[in-house]
């Protein structure tokens, strides 16, 4: 009989564990939280000590009835929650739902789900750290005020199903800040002026970019400013009056923190943030590999430290050298010191990096596979040398005016042999480079001058807000996906193209919360609030005297708004459907399955029916509307709206156009458009 127990949080961990430890260990899975507050009530005694009042979360008793049956049959207890705040609150849970005090329990933590580091946890064993488990208690309880407090104002006085938070007012208010910033932006004219010059010997012409006078930089605001500067040119003498050769190295990356993985996953692989985490959380908790049974193939997804175990540092070094040489192995990318990181994690990591994308292709789907190439390459990007370029700046004067002209090229790629962060300085002048010397006279060839207008600042994608909440501090690593669906889910904000924007919803909510609670949609207040969570992570302040100071005046602010704060009606967003028994308009809704058409002669007139998202392009089998669908599986595809009538249906996007060959639909496929009909074959950049 197994002498030992190890609970995990996910079941999806159990097999992969187990298969580690061998036949004296147990495993079993708490799936997640196993008490939390209760849901109808706020839980916490506010007339009292702040001390919140736990249950056991609905459908986890047979869950805890299991576990308590193993406890019983085991000698000693280990608690393998995640390695962070909330695993160890986890745990401490467990404890108390499991009657655990007296026993032999231990607290053991682990950054990847491999046989070594599993082992290796089992000798480092240690009690729970209550500061840890505070410090997310206070996190929860802070949260849970602000919403079972705010949220029934905002249904009171806007519309029912709305909710606020804590860090997703905060998040909401810096997307309408941005969106007031673009609304009241006021483009500039501005121009370059582009010069090129022949050299002898030289096929291509060099092209060099207006500077000003001399010394002192110029921007040219008009066109007659361009012509003013054509005029002094004309007839004049270019000389190269500076030219100046160099070396530039550019730094290996940081490997992956939760938010950098996160930006780069959105911006390379297109995924929204919640997507990448489930793909990280399933690469974390172990994939079944050919030949090796399951394993963890990523070190921990949450984390905001850039450290890397000496272990690992080794073995990329060994590994990097045998596969590239040894010019190619770096020191390793190290961060500078600043804001406050919490340094027991890791940078995220595969957990051997000889296991190569391409070993792993078999075993992961499309999408895992796409998102632990990134992180396998970033990593040892990271573990690699800097590259280095040659560099060429040349100043040209002529006519009382300078253009300069700067371009460079690699000598060494380093880590750019691995891994390209964004498209390359261009080096179109660089093969020239060696036939330029100063005060060479140069033959003017021609202007080219182009007129600009300054753009507003971009709207936010996911990416850039996850960048935005860290730089300020606001959130943790594990709070950007879960604040970036809510707002989403709430419809305080739409998505388009990767762009973020505010609906009327989102900017009704945000103004009330500007009026009434200034302090909880206050970048610097919230921001605050996360260095008083990590002091108490620390140890040096009590979590319940954070609670005490916060919680009277949110009583008190939102007492003031009940009295103070106008209702306000928000309309449902009309469709171009009628309503075919009574012939309203009828309005779109948002039930728990998404959203539906009704209408709005509600309760006289009941109707309602599916709402299809219209694509904008006619069916090319009847002409009616094609309309975005999904399978029972959750597979989108596009399809008539005359369905079943029509059985018109595609899983690409169709385009609109028509193929010059065949005359099917062209369907959208990555940046090109394919001919639709089998055999045809037409592709069209």
């Amino acid at each position: 009989m197994a002498k030992y127990l190890v609970i995990v949080e996910s079941p999806a961990k159990v097999k992969t564990i187990k298969k580690f430890l061998g036949a004296n260990y147990e495993v079993a899975a708490s799936n997640g939280h196993v008490r939390d507050l209760p849901k109808s009530q706020l839980g916490i005694d506010v007339d009292g000590d702040y001390e919140p009042k736990y249950i056991t979360i609905r459908g986890k008793g047979d869950i805890l009835a299991n576990l308590r049956k193993e406890v019983k049959k085991a000698e000693k207890v280990y608690l393998a929650t995640d390695p962070d705040r909330e695993g160890e609150a986890i745990s401490w849970h467990l404890m108390e739902a499991l009657k655990l005090s007296g026993k032999k329990v231990y607290r053991i933590t682990f950054n990847e789900i491999t046989k070594n580091a599993v082992k290796e946890s089992l000798k480092h064993a240690r009690e729970i750290n209550m500061d840890l488990v505070d410090a997310q208690q206070a996190r929860r309880v802070l949260d849970r005020m602000v919403g079972y407090r705010i949220s029934p104002l905002l249904w009171e006085k806007v519309k029912r199903g709305l909710s606020a938070g804590r860090v997703q007012s905060v998040a909401l208010r810096i997307i309408c800040d941005r969106e007031e910033e673009i609304n009241a932006f006021i483009p500039e004219e501005y121009w370059t002026l582009d010069a090129s010059f022949q050299i002898s010997g030289e096929k291509k012409p060099l092209v060099a970019k207006y500077y000003g006078q001399g010394d002192t930089k110029r921007i040219l605001k008009s066109e007659e400013e361009v012509n003013a500067v054509k005029k002094d040119c004309e007839g004049a003498d270019f000389v190269i009056s500076d030219i100046k050769r160099g070396e530039r190295t550019r730094k290996a990356p940081l490997p992956f923190t939760t938010s950098t993985l996160q930006q780069e996953a959105s911006k390379v692989l297109n995924f929204p943030t919640q997507k990448t985490m489930r793909l990280a959380q399933q690469l974390y908790e172990g994939i079944d590999i050919k030949g090796n049974g399951t394993v963890g193939v990523i070190t921990y997804l949450r984390t905001d430290s850039t450290r890397v175990s000496d272990e690992a540092e080794q073995a990329a070094r060994e590994y990097i050298t045998k596969q590239y040489g040894e010019a190619y192995a770096g020191e390793g990318a190290v961060k500078k010191g600043g804001q406050k990181i919490q340094d027991a994690h890791e940078a995220i990591r595969p957990t051997d990096i000889s296991r190569t994308p391409i070993q792993l292709k078999e075993s992961l789907t499309r999408d895992q596979f796409r998102l632990y190439q990134l992180i396998w390459k970033r990593f040892a990007a990271s573990r690699m040398a800097c590259a280095k370029y040659e560099t060429l700046s040349v100043k040209i004067d002529g006519g009382g005016h300078r253009f300069t002209m700067a371009a460079s090229k690699v000598v060494f790629d380093g880590f750019m042999s691995v891994y390209t962060m964004e498209e390359e300085d261009k080096a179109e002048n660089a093969a020239m480079a060696k036939s330029l010397e100063q005060n060479t006279r140069l033959a003017f060839c021609g202007f080219e001058g182009t007129q600009h207008f300054t753009q507003p600042p971009a709207h936010y994608t996911e990416a850039a807000l996850v960048r935005t909440l860290e730089e300020l501090g606001i959130g943790r690593p594990s709070t950007y996906a879960p604040t970036i669906t809510t707002i989403l889910a709430r419809r305080y904000v739409a998505k388009e193209n990767k762009n973020l924007y505010v609906t009327e919803l989102g900017e009704v909510v945000n103004n009330m919360m500007k009026e009434a609670f200034p302090s909880i949609v206050d970048v610097n207040f919230t921001a605050n609030m996360e260095t008083l969570l990590d002091g108490v992570s620390e140890g040096t302040v009590e979590w319940k005297t954070i609670v005490a100071n916060f919680y009277p005046d949110l009583d008190e602010a939102v007492k003031q708004a009940e009295k103070d704060l106008a209702q306000v009606k928000i309309g449902d967003e009309e469709s171009d459907e009628e309503c075919e028994l009574c012939g309203r308009r009828m309005v779109i809704k948002y039930g728990p399955h998404g959203r539906f058409l009704a209408c709005p002669g509600f309760p006289e007139c009941r109707n309602t029916k599916p709402y299809f998202e219209k694509i904008g392009v006619a069916c090319p089998k009847c002409g009616k509307d094609i309309v975005v669908k999904k399978t029972q599986k959750g597979r989108r595809y596009f399809g008539c709206i005359g369905n079943p009538e029509c059985d018109f249906m595609v899983w690409q996007k169709p385009s609109g156009e028509k193929c010059p060959v065949c005359g099917s639909v062209l369907l959208e496929k990555g940046n090109k458009l394919v001919c639709s009909k089998e055999g045809c074959g037409y592709v069209k950049k």
